[in-house]
């Protein structure tokens, strides 16, 4: 029988159908397994920055090649999303997307991250969760938004992928060396709840015990505090956010937008 051009085509679109449904069908069985493993992922310039984590059942799972392409693909449609469907909320737009609202995202390639997902888990045979991402727009010219993961990559990039992970958002003159990453190591290495406030705010007796961002000991010189280095470099702490892979979820974080499902369109 000689094939044509046309059934070639015909054979593949047909061999990527089954790839997934069959991908469907696994991602339905193993949809209740516990998926608290994954990574934590970040992508930045200097306007914009989005941070997401994806879980598996297995560390093991998490060193795959497929895994860091799927998170990759994943932070990018939120990177995506974060340039092209957020509208201007004062000096800082953020928003928080959920399970069901990353699904409905799309990759560079038009699929959209639930399918993609589907195709993964027939892949690797256990269960994974796109649970969760930040998008943030700086909508002042002077607020920067930088990000940071830990373990860091060798050399610095605005993409990174790692257990932990943060965004910040800050301004800072531009006579001085900017230390928003730093800040930004700091926020990932000693996990602040809030930046605080001298007004409102008393230190901690103990300086381990320290939950204030700017009364604490500073990670990459304990000599100072933070307060002092944000003084020191001129900056201005507008907003941070930071994850830590499978923690538990704060139900209505303060300060960010839980974006309507229906308004949160599959980007072609």
């Amino acid at each position: 029988m000689k094939l044509t051009v046309q059934t070639y085509s015909k054979a593949e679109s047909w061999l990527n159908d089954q790839a997934q449904a069959m991908g469907w069908a696994k991602a339905t069985k193993l949809a209740g397994r516990t998926a608290l493993q994954g990574l934590v992922a970040v992508k930045f310039d200097k306007n914009h920055g989005a941070l997401v984590e994806l879980n598996c059942e297995t560390d093991f799972v998490a060193k795959n090649e497929k895994f860091h392409k799927m998170i990759e693909e994943t932070t990018l449609a939120c990177f995506k999303f974060a340039h092209t469907h957020m509208q201007a909320k004062g000096p800082l737009t953020k928003m928080q997307l959920d399970s069901e609202q990353l699904a409905n995202l799309a990759t560079q390639s038009g699929k959209k991250l639930s399918e993609e997902l589907a195709l993964f888990i027939g892949n690797v045979g256990e269960n994974a969760v796109l649970r969760r991402a930040e998008c943030w727009k700086a909508n002042d010219k002077d607020v920067k938004i930088t990000g940071y993961t830990h373990p860091a990559p060798a050399t610095s990039a605005d993409y990174s992928a790692g257990k932990y992970g943060a965004l910040l958002a800050y301004k800072q003159s531009n006579d001085t060396e900017d230390v928003g990453r730093q800040l930004c190591q700091h926020i990932v290495g000693m996990g602040p709840r809030k930046i605080g406030n001298k007004k409102t705010d008393e230190p901690a007796k103990d300086a381990d015990d320290e939950t204030c961002l700017i009364y604490q000991e500073y990670l990459l010189d304990p000599s100072y505090t933070i307060e002092e280095v944000l003084e020191k470099h001129k900056v201005e702490v507008i907003d941070y956010i930071r994850f830590s892979c499978g923690e538990v979820i704060e139900a209505n974080m303060p300060g960010v937008e839980k974006q309507p499902l229906d308004t949160v369109q599959t980007l072609q």
